[in-house]
């Protein structure tokens, strides 16, 4: 999921190289919280408008990990 999740953000933004993605351990319900970092001038680039593209990564990510059967969260910091 960290993988996709790099890569997804990477091809939206200018300073690949400040793109950092942690994850938290699993709490009490068996989800795991990823915490996506970008450079302060793409964070409008991953946001989008009215937070589309934000809403859009967490989809597809949420979506991958269903089918391995994970619980995923995304946040943007």
């Amino acid at each position: 999921m960290e993988q996709l999740l790099v890569n997804i953000a990477r091809g939206l933004v200018e300073d690949k190289d400040a793109v950092k993605v942690t994850a938290d351990e699993k709490n009490a319900e068996g989800v795991t919280v990823y915490h996506l970092t970008v450079a302060a001038d793409d964070m409008g680039r991953v946001i989008g408008k009215q937070g589309r593209i934000a809403k859009a990564i967490r989809t597809v990510v949420r979506a991958a990990a269903n089918r391995s059967g994970e619980k995923v969260v995304v946040e943007i910091d």
